[in-house]
């Protein structure tokens, strides 16, 4: 995958670009296949939360096994989308795709057989990596078929169903577990699947680049290497404390493997991903936004699930059609976001949307066990604003400050961010909510049998699930178990609220305050 500036081929006839790329499918058609291919690998980052409280009890999983379980598709796929992007745009974006869907389909079939908590997640490393095929051929699919004077749009529609394909995920999967099991969702997981591949080869062009650079397997590696030992190193330094060897060690090959990408790409006459673009404003700017709007929803996914259900009490199905408000203001949000760029700025649409998102973070980290539904919706509804603004403008920055012919790797750095940041977010926030939860839980719980005090330690929802085999008795220790776990929400979502601000004051100070004009 070359990063070089520019190329003979990137300014060939408009038209017959688009002639070429189209075929006879049409934008439309494009649109359709991409945007199905992506909705199927971000309801699979979301769904499977709405499960967590009944994979807690079915699978005996702790807190740090949940976080695993739902991160563990998600590390994969952000260490291994960008290698398997360049392999896309050497091979044909299409045919990495379908072979993707078809990997995702078999790991997702064999997932709904798992009857333990480490099986589960080795499968759902397998999904993520399938994932990973698939993820970059979406959107780069998308701009290299798309002329300049369609792309912005293309791009907004994207990003909006990047987003609510989370919800998507989440109301699929909260009708299954209406009536069947958690391993309903990657049944069905694997049907779509099928569906998708069908429609990426009946539609879908299979775009390469023309003049492929060669293999970077050091930058891969680095890269991969570096992102999963990060994740590890969050989720297991709260679980084990920051001064354990085996996390310090993490750290370490995290801090060496980055360093060594920067050192060995910046020597390197094709990288994987060229260290000098994040000199470029506009994309560096792009990729934080995408990065922190990431790790805030699906890290508040994670743990905003587990209170609409436990505390709460919603079912799995009413507790994601409680999050559908974010879908309605995102899609509006991110389709009229080109127009606002163009009228007030790149720099100040980006401020106001990791604004926003961060606010409606601070009203939810408020809530307490008795606060309702209400206060939670006005917190959702600032939050969907923000990442309709954020999330269209980021994305836009990333792919406009790259020329046509690099647009795959716009397409990977713009799928790395985000997945990265889903992973991140997920870690995090999973991590900070279990130990606020553990130290948080009241004394009482030592006078229990150790089995159920381990139980409830482990989760919340196995706690209330001790609770409710007590009876009358159990009562308290609901309420004990309800208040720690509003603790650690609040906590996750403060800390990653405030990640939000900073980003924000760095894009009022840093940001380009027009868009970029690459083409």
């Amino acid at each position: 995958m070359s990063t070089s500036p520019h190329r003979a081929s990137d300014h060939q006839p408009e038209d017959r670009q688009d002639t070429v790329a189209t075929g006879r499918a049409g934008h439309n058609g494009v649109l359709f296949a991409m945007c199905l291919s992506l909705v199927l690998v971000v309801a699979s980052v979301s769904a499977l939360n709405l499960a967590l409280p009944d994979l807690a009890i079915d699978l005996s999983a702790t807190n740090a096994s949940l976080t695993w379980i739902a991160d563990g598709y998600t590390v994969a796929l952000a260490a291994l989308v960008l290698p398997l992007g360049a392999i896309g745009d050497r091979i044909g974006r299409r045919n990495v795709l379908v072979a993707g869907t078809v990997v995702f389909g078999v790991a997702s079939l064999a997932a709904s057989f798992a009857d333990s908590t480490t099986t589960l997640i080795v499968w759902r490393v397998v999904m993520g990596l399938g994932a990973a095929m698939i993820m970059p051929g979406t959107l780069s699919t998308i701009t290299a078929a798309f002329p300049p004077r369609q792309r912005a749009k293309g791009v907004a529609t994207w990003s909006g169903f990047a987003a609510a394909g989370a919800i998507i995920g989440m109301l699929a999967a909260g009708a299954l577990l209406e009536w069947l099991s958690w391993r309903s969702i990657f049944i069905a997981s694997a049907a779509t699947a099928v569906v998708a591949a069908a429609a990426a080869l009946l539609l879908s062009p299979n775009t390469k680049d023309e003049h492929p650079s060669p293999p970077d397997v050091s930058g891969a590696v680095c890269t991969a290497l570096g992102i999963g030992t990060l994740v590890f190193a969050i989720i297991e330094g709260n679980e084990r404390g920051w001064t354990e060897p085996v996390v310090i060690a993490a750290l370490v090959v995290t801090v060496v493997a980055f360093s060594a990408y920067a050192w060995l790409g910046m020597r390197n006459e094709h990288p994987l991903l060229d260290p000098a673009l994040f000199g470029i404003r506009g994309f560096r700017a792009g990729a934080i936004v995408v990065l922190v709007q990431f790790m805030a929803v699906f890290g508040f996914f994670f743990v905003g699930l587990q209170y609409l259900q436990l505390i709460l009490g919603y079912s799995p199905l009413k507790a994601a059609a409680a999050l559908v408000p974010v879908a309605v203001v995102v899609l509006p949000t991110s389709q009229v976001t080109p127009h606002l760029v163009r009228r007030v700025g790149m720099k100040a649409t980006m401020t106001v949307g990791l604004l926003l998102l961060s606010a409606g973070l601070f009203v939810i980290s408020r809530l307490d066990v008795g606060s309702g539904y209400l206060p939670f919706l006005g917190g959702l509804v600032l939050a969907g604003f923000g990442i309709g603004l954020s999330g269209a403008v980021g994305t836009s920055a990333i792919t406009g400050s790259l020329g046509r012919g690099q647009q795959g790797v716009a397409s990977a750095m713009n799928d790395t961010t985000r997945e990265v940041g889903s992973a991140v977010g997920i870690a995090l926030m999973g991590s900070i909510y279990g130990s606020h939860y553990r130290a948080n839980l009241p004394g009482s719980l030592d006078q229990l049998p150790p089995e159920a005090a381990d139980a409830a330690r482990d989760s919340a929802a196995a706690g209330l699930h001790v609770a409710d085999q007590l009876g009358a008795q159990g009562s308290a220790l609901a309420d004990g178990v309800k208040a720690a776990f509003m603790d650690g929400l609040s906590a996750s979502l403060i800390a990653v609220g405030v990640i939000v601000l900073a980003a924000a004051v760095g894009c009022l100070f840093r940001a380009p305050k027009a868009p970029p004009t690459a083409d």
